[in-house]
Formats: C-alpha cells, structure tokens, sequence
C-alpha cells in the first residue's frame, strides 16, 4: 500500500512546487514580493528596509510592502523602476539562461535598476562585467518569464 501511496505523494509535491516559481518572487509563506522588503528602500537608504504590512500595495498580482506612505507612493506610481529586474530572480542566473531564485539581501543597483543574485559569488560575477550581464539577462528573460506561472 505505501509504495502505491509515495509515487502519488511524489507527483503532489512536484506540481505544488511548479506553481511556487512565479514571475514576481515571493516569501512562500506569506505570499509577499522579494522577501517584505521595500523596493523603493534600495534606491534611497543605505541598505534596505523591510516594509510594514500597512503599507501594502497589490502590483503585478502579489501585495508589495512598504516602509512608509512615501514609499508606497512612489512605487504606485512608477513600479517598474523600483522592483527588481527579472521579478527577483537571480540575474546572473537570468543572464546565463536559467532561473535561481534572488536573496533580496544580496543585490547591487546599476544603471537605476535593481538586481538580485543567488549568492555574493553571483553577485561579483555580474559586476565583472555588468553591462554584458544586463543586455545578456534581457535576451533571457522573455523566453524564461513564459515558462513561470503568473502567480
């Protein structure tokens, strides 16, 4: 009886696991983009901010948290400058044509536009040449996003 049961398991677990990787990363347990971290924090702090749940702002079908009003409000109003490039995926992964999910605690902002990496060695690989990295995500992307569920 177990062996017809685990198989079946095995399958549920996969599929679960499939609608997890969506456009936009999200914490797995709450649903909320890069982690809960405020996106616009990136670009005007020192390092980044966590959001609160009373600044909340639904974008591209996930809720987005932000550390103050101010914030909230200069996302709602231009949200492709200040989320990260690629939905929070890994961009050097992106860049080399596969999907690894970005640490919203190691990332770099270049050319005003925010990217996350899987781990620092990833990190230091795209800022070797950061510009070929970009252009070379940018031709991935469009391929890998159609393989994501939207959420």
């Amino acid at each position: 009886m177990l062996a017809l049961v685990l198989p079946l398991l095995g399958a549920a677990g996969t599929a679960g696991a499939a609608s997890l990787v969506t456009t936009i990363v999200t914490d797995p347990l709450t649903g909320i983009a890069i982690g809960g971290y405020d996106p616009v924090s990136y670009f005007t702090e020192r390092t980044p901010q966590m959001g609160r749940g009373d600044f909340e702002y639904v974008w591209a079908g996930v809720p987005w948290h932000f550390a103050s009003a101010a914030n909230l409000e200069v996302f709602r109003r231009s949200p492709e400058i200040y989320a990260p490039q690629y939905g929070g995926h890994g961009a050097m992964g992106v860049a080399r044509g596969y999907l690894s999910q970005g640490n919203p605690r190691i990332y770099t902002v270049f050319k005003q536009r925010l990217y996350f990496f899987y781990s620092p060695a990833n990190r230091e690989a795209f800022l070797l040449a950061p510009d070929q990295a970009a252009l070379d995500g940018e031709a991935h992307w469009q391929s890998l996003s159609a393989q994501l569920s939207a959420r």
